[in-house]
């Protein structure tokens, strides 16, 4: 059955069937290829976008901002000062005038209730750059990545989260592979595990009951055997400094280190992560942190510049994805 995106919003990829997925990876793959050999086919040609970026980034808005460049779209940038959405003029009403000035919109900030508001009133399509419960660009990124360096099929995975289970990459990580058939763990302790949200484990379960995934969470370091993917985020981000003696005492004891990736068992078992990372101590935060007595390290050096480390190969992806999510609906 063919696929056909145009006009729908990239909000989470709940939304989307295996098969719409699939056709996603497969046309960001072809956009890649393309790229390397100078061919842009300016699908975007005449189209407008805007980015809403109430949170900072780097590989999130240069993939969005070069991907519509690329394909021949105009880009607006807007960062939460140079907006009044929220502030002087209601999410609904800037939704509405934007949805008249642009051909798409992109949000990258908190609440995804923001993302899908944009959606419902805004009248065009809507794409997710990050929200607090989700990333599914980034996710669209890591697939792409496992199938250049993994010789089986998604359905055939395994992919580890690793430490702050809670947070929007284990969550994101969730759907997808639910939606993929691939079998995920969130490795991680279990006072957070506790605090995971039931109801969407429950939407998630129930999923992947349908496609033959399967999905675990537990503080067993056993968990992690057979995996092919062990993938990790920060533990503490910029204004989360207070919480980070906490953090570091919680999450330590599942740090992605060469032990651990010995624990799978699988000496080509792929490092992932959705960067930036605290690698190592060249960053003001982990130096400041360091200096307190903190290592907010979420993965060793030795791990990140290993040869299993495949994250400047997936930090490339976000950008081919992006394209295949901006061209298959608004192209």
């Amino acid at each position: 059955m063919a696929v056909n995106l145009k006009g729908r919003s990239f909000l989470t990829l709940m939304d989307f069937t295996t098969e719409e997925i699939r056709y996603l990876l497969d046309l960001s793959r072809d956009l890649k290829a393309k790229k390397r050999a100078g061919i842009h086919n300016e699908v975007l040609k005449g189209k407008n976008v805007v980015l809403l970026f109430e949170k900072t980034s780097t590989r999130t808005r240069c993939s969005f901002e070069l991907a519509c460049l690329e394909e021949g779209a105009h880009v607006t940038f807007l960062d939460s000062k140079s907006s009044q959405m929220g502030k002087k003029e209601s999410l609904e009403d800037t939704a509405r005038v934007l949805g008249r000035f642009y051909d798409g919109i992109e949000y990258r900030g908190y609440d995804q209730k923001v993302v899908e508001d944009l959606a419902k009133y805004s009248g065009v399509p809507v794409w997710n750059g990050l929200t607090d419960v989700d990333h599914p660009t980034q996710i669209l990124a890591d697939m792409l990545t496992m199938e250049e360096h993994i010789a089986k099929p998604l359905n055939k995975c395994k992919v580890v989260f690793c430490g702050d289970i809670r947070n929007n990459m284990s969550y994101a990580w969730m759907y997808g592979c639910a939606k993929m058939g691939m079998d995920f763990v969130a490795y991680g302790p279990d006072v957070l595990a506790a605090e995971m949200d039931k109801e969407t484990i429950a939407k998630v379960e129930k999923v992947a009951k349908e496609t033959g995934a399967t999905i675990t969470v537990s503080s067993d370091v056993s968990a992690v055997k057979g995996a092919d993917v062990i993938y990790t985020d920060v533990w503490a981000s910029m204004g989360e400094e207070d919480q980070i003696p906490e953090r570091v005492k919680l999450l330590t004891p599942f740090k992605v280190t060469k032990e651990l990736m010995d624990s799978t068992g699988n000496p080509d078992c792929l490092f992932l992560h959705c960067l930036p990372s605290f690698h190592d101590f060249e960053t003001d935060m982990a130096k400041q942190q360091k200096e307190l007595g903190y290592d907010i390290r979420e993965v060793t050096d030795e791990v990140f510049r290993s040869r299993n480390s495949k994250v400047f190969d997936e930090a490339e992806n976000r950008m081919h994805t992006i394209k295949a999510v901006i061209v298959a609906t608004m192209g």
